[in-house]
């Protein structure tokens, strides 16, 4: 037989599988066979598995270049909204505001002095418009030293955890160095998979159970939002949930698998 013959009848041998099964067989994932009776897809049948991700993280950076001076919260530690993680030996940039400071009192001095002139007809207006200008550029200098002497401290946007600390104190940092990985763990969320026929049944708020590897326990879970669309290609969704509860000893990182199935037909 040609190799054009053969082709032909495995394309038919395989139609023919797809419109009879013959025993034992399975369906194609999310197939419907004659009978009428729908098989589970693959996505159906397998192990849904989900990570514990924090709600917030990021990256600090040094936006100035200094030494660093002080790292209050250790790796793995906790910390409050507004709680100074980062100092910077900013000795320097202060010397400079006092600087800037003294001239701003100078400058405005003679600005003051030079009105009095020119009251009495014994000045210019260039020289008093000049003097005017110097007082002005000096209080610019002063707000611009603020601006620096500001960025000598980095403090938490928000209340959580140190998860890798980059830098050790008495290290220099240059501008724009990665610092401390920080991360917000009062609430966990779980992202993961499931078959897109589910949005006929799945609703955000809807309420099912994660089995954690790490502790051997399971914990209550609710939909938090679902994607904005399928995947066309394997016919799934992305669900973002979160742990409906407070457990100290979850962290992130942490994997399970998540206790989830569509409600059995009455």
């Amino acid at each position: 037989m040609s190799m054009a013959g053969v082709s032909k009848s495995l394309w038919l041998f395989g139609l023919g599988v797809l419109v009879g099964l013959p025993a034992g067989a399975q369906a194609p994932a999310g197939s419907t066979p004659v009978g009428g009776a729908r098989v589970p897809g693959v996505l159906e049948q397998r192990e849904i598995r989900a990570q514990l991700a924090p709600r917030r993280y990021t990256t600090l950076a040094a936006e100035i270049g200094a030494k660093v001076q002080r790292l209050p919260v250790v790796e793995g530690g906790s910390f409050r909204q507004g709680q100074l993680l980062v100092q910077f030996d900013c000795s320097l940039p202060q010397a400079q505001l006092n600087k800037a400071q003294a001239g701003v009192d100078a400058t405005e001095k003679a600005w003051a002095a030079n009105q009095r002139l020119a009251e009495l007809n014994s000045v210019g207006k260039v020289e008093l418009d000049i003097s005017h200008a110097e007082w002005n550029k000096a209080k610019a200098e002063v707000a611009a030293n603020r601006s620096v002497l500001a960025k000598c401290q980095i403090t938490a946007p928000y209340a959580g955890r140190v998860a890798e600390q980059k830098i050790r104190e008495q290290q220099y940092a240059q501008p724009g160095q990665a610092l401390l990985d920080i991360l917000d763990d009062s609430a966990l969320e779980l992202e993961f998979l499931v078959p897109s026929r589910w949005l006929n049944w799945l609703r955000q708020g809807s309420e099912f159970q994660v089995q954690i590897d790490e502790t051997g326990k399971a914990y209550p879970a609710k939909v938090q939002r679902l994607a904005a669309r399928v995947d066309p290609v394997s016919q799934s969704i992305k669900v973002n949930a979160v742990i409906h509860g407070r457990f100290p000893e979850l962290i992130a990182g942490m994997s399970g698998q998540v206790m989830l199935k569509p409600p059995v037909p009455q």
